[in-house]
């Protein structure tokens, strides 16, 4: 009897494909009515964009469909050529996109700056929301931002009170949904709110008799196909370009988005590889041709989706397709259905999508970055000219701010003492020279000064000239010390002077550099952007508030036959002169909210274990305990001194941490001492402490109860295999402490495993049932990101 074959498709693709079609659904008629094409158009778009694209593109878990950041480009196009024209439009622009595949230059659209990409999204989120904002009012949207705007005032005077009833339902189903409480909450999340607000909308106004505008699709009989578009050859070269580049850069940064968000998933993991950008603009352009010759919308990656589609389980492009599968059997069998749906309900849904476009953390990052005037004008550009007018106003801004850093450089002079100093702040390139030369002139001979540079980048005639003149300088009795030194030249040490053979003319190495201990510079710190913590949920720092990070820059140790006290001088100046500018708005902060950790961080005293940056976190994130050989001694077993439990106690009776980590390490010398002496040597303080890991020793003995493993590979040794049973056995000491029994049994408490491998830099985080007390398995943490739009 031959085998039984197995169905085809996983059961977490077929469950991840449901979950796409209930959200593309509504989505995709929300997008057609906000364009102004038929309402089949959409559906057209995205049946082909899950059919074709799923299967030819690059990225396997990537939806494609009708996008919300196409809106604004589409609907110009019906104006100005109809729509027929505007799928023949589509057409050439998937051509121009194939032919940007073969030509392999997929990569190139990643350099564009984010501050235009997130000032593109928020120009069209903009658009959007004003012109849908007629709708949910019950009127008609106009033709432009600023009409639409003018318009306000007499459609608030008009209002329609069963489409501004049916808007708000919407809109309140779509923001109160995901935020129902409790295990019931949990239960119907699973259901998606966009799907729940237009159902909910659609059921209150077919049930209650409303009066309003509905769906309206027409026999699939005169649906109109793709026509010659007809006008001005450079009017139809620029709506080609404008449509090639928006539904290209999506596409692409999704793709990214994607691979990110599978990296850092917790659950099953596709086996596919990275996403193949050329691949995938291929795949984008061939779904692009025929969507547009089946007069369907332009198609692209959409975030909305492809988020829903990997949080989902999905595992391979089958659950991208059986979407677009189930799309064209909702469009042939739903028409009665769908024709019940409010407009008034499907505009509420997409002017959310255009405000959520417009997203604050984006806003946050520029501003960061000082990058405002680039997305400021990127996002007015936009909204006031069009999509490509925007974006090249904006990338031409962003190449205007990039030249304007490298050439803005201040350089001042001033004498204190019979010093003089010399003071470089910014980029020390070629432009800034003369002005370099005519301070270094002021200096007078056989003088001492001093020169600071306070820079990430010198170039080599900036380098030659500041050599040259430090020659000319010496050889005539003066000294010249460098401090602050980046990139080019590094300063002698303190106090001493080039001619004694450490400058950079005699071959300094690289360990003689006497740079500040911070090394960075106000440019290069860590700044609050990066205090946020591993991206994967069960992560050991969750908090976001920002806090820049404080650390020794890249490579730099403090060398043995230096003075510690002088080098903790230099350390002190570093931090001061650099870091404090950066942080003292945030330890301020600090000091008059009182700390707020979200979280107790137990790990070893080893030096090589930094938690701030293993962690990315900042001041006030974490709670920190260190001790040798990160032990969670049992109550009422720490001989006297009951400082870990006291912190314990504190942390979480006082602090209210969320969640406490303990954190091993590879090569941890508490554990190997703990293998070589077993209960010999309790004399000494250090023996005695090591008292409280005889309970590992134990759990390690017992083959038959230890479990513990890293993901992929066993143990290196039995050192590793101690340090992993370790983290397991402190967890279960952990439980025994009171204020930690009660806070697990009231839910507000979380327990995670941790253990970092220093040579490698490779964090690894315990499993769920590791975390609960059994063996359990270690996995790698990988980056992960969110996707760049909500659209």
């Amino acid at each position: 009897m031959p085998p039984r074959r197995r169905f085809p498709v996983a059961g977490a693709d077929l469950s991840a494909s449901v979950a796409v079609f209930l959200i593309a659904l509504p989505l995709s008629l929300g997008i057609a009515l906000a364009t102004g094409a038929p309402l089949q158009a959409g559906l057209v778009a995205a049946a082909v964009g899950g059919l074709v694209a799923g299967r030819l593109g690059g990225c396997p878990l990537q939806v494609s469909g009708p996008a919300a950041g196409l809106t604004v480009v589409t609907a110009d196009l019906i104006h100005r050529y109809g729509w027929r024209a505007t799928c023949g439009i589509t057409v050439l622009a998937g051509l121009a996109q194939l032919g940007l595949g073969c030509l392999r230059v997929a990569g190139t659209a990643l350099a564009v700056s984010p501050a235009v990409v997130h000032g593109m999204l928020a120009g069209i989120g903009i658009t959007i929301a004003v012109a849908q904002l007629h709708i949910v009012l019950g009127g008609n949207p106009q033709s432009s931002v600023l009409t639409n705007v003018r318009a306000l005032p007499a459609q608030l005077a008009n209002l329609h009170p069963a489409a501004v009833t049916m808007s708000a339902l919407t809109l309140a189903l779509l923001f109160g949904w995901p935020r129902i409480p409790g295990r019931a909450g949990r239960l119907l999340r699973t259901v998606p709110a966009a799907l729940v607000a237009v159902a909910g909308a659609t059921a209150t106004a077919s049930l209650t008799g409303l009066t309003l505008p509905r769906v309206d699709l027409p026999s699939w009989s005169s649906h109109a196909l793709a026509g010659l578009p007809e006008g001005p050859v450079l009017g139809i070269v620029a709506a080609v370009l404008t449509t090639t580049l928006v539904c290209s850069v999506q596409s692409l940064l999704g793709a990214v988005a994607v691979d990110k968000l599978v990296a850092g998933r917790t659950g099953p993991q596709s086996r596919l590889g990275r996403a193949d950008l050329d691949r995938e603009l291929l795949g984008q352009g061939a779904a692009n041709i025929v969507s547009g010759a089946l007069g369907g919308l332009p198609v692209a990656g959409v975030a909305v989706r492809s988020s829903a589609n990997v949080q989902s389980g999905a595992v391979s492009r089958n659950s991208t397709m059986l979407h677009g599968v189930f799309v064209v059997v909702a469009a042939l069998l739903m028409v009665p259905v769908l024709d019940l749906i409010p407009l008034a309900s499907l505009a509420a849904l997409v002017m959310a999508v255009g405000v959520q476009m417009v997203s604050l953390h984006h806003i946050r990052t520029v501003t960061r970055h000082r990058e405002v005037p680039v997305y400021a004008v990127t996002t007015l550009g936009v909204v006031l000219l069009g999509v490509l007018e925007g974006v090249v106003l904006g990338v031409a801004v962003a190449v205007a701010v990039a030249l304007h850093r490298l050439a803005r450089t201040r350089i001042t002079h001033e004498e204190k003492g019979g010093v003089h100093h010399v003071h470089v702040r910014g980029q020390l390139t070629f432009l800034a020279v003369p002005r370099l030369s005519r301070v270094l002139h002021l200096v007078p001979q056989g003088a001492q000064a001093v020169v600071e540079l306070d820079g990430s980048f010198m170039d080599h005639a900036a380098y030659e000239s500041l050599r040259d003149w430090r020659r000319a300088h010496t050889a005539q009795g003066g000294s010249a010390e460098l401090t602050g030194c980046r990139a080019g030249v590094r300063s002698p040490e303190y106090g001493q002077t080039p001619e004694r053979g450490r400058g950079p003319e005699h071959g300094q190495r690289p360990e003689d550099s006497r740079e500040p201990a911070h090394g960075h510079g106000p440019e290069r710190a860590h700044g609050p952007e990066h205090a946020h913590g591993p991206a994967n949920s069960h992560g050991p720092a969750h908090s976001r508030r920002p806090g820049p990070r404080v650390g020794h820059g890249p490579g730099r140790r403090l060398g043995r036959s230096d003075g510690a006290g002088h080098e903790l001088a230099r350390g002190i100046s570093a931090f001061q002169r650099d870091t404090a500018p950066l942080v003292r708005d945030e330890l301020a902060r600090l000091a008059r909210e009182g700390q707020r950790p979200s979280q107790l961080f137990l790990t070893c005293a080893d030096s090589r274990l930094v938690t701030s940056m293993i962690t990315s976190s900042g001041p006030g994130d974490l709670f920190v305990v260190r001790n040798v050989g990160n032990l969670v001694p049992l109550p009422g077993e720490e001989n006297g001194d009951d400082s870990v439990a006291a912190a314990i106690e504190y942390a979480v009776d006082v602090l209210k941490v969320r969640s406490i980590t303990v954190c091993g390490h590879s090569g941890c010398g508490a554990m190997q001492a703990l293998l070589g002496s077993g209960t010999g040597g309790a004399a000494t303080p250090l023996g005695r402490w090591l008292r409280h890991g005889l309970p590992s020793l134990a759990r390690l003995a017992d083959e038959g109860r230890t479990g513990v493993r890293l993901a992929g590979r066993a143990p290196a040794d039995t050192v590793e295999r101690l340090c992993l049973t370790n983290v397991v056995q402190q967890l279960e000491h952990l439980r025994a402490h009171d204020s930690v029994a009660r806070a697990l049994a009231a839910g507000e408490l979380e327990l995670h495993g941790m253990y970092f491998h220093v040579g490698e830099a490779q964090a690894y985080l315990l499993s769920r049932g590791g975390a609960d007390g059994a063996g359990g398995v270690f996995q790698g943490v990988p980056g992960a990101e969110e996707l760049p739009s909500p659209a």
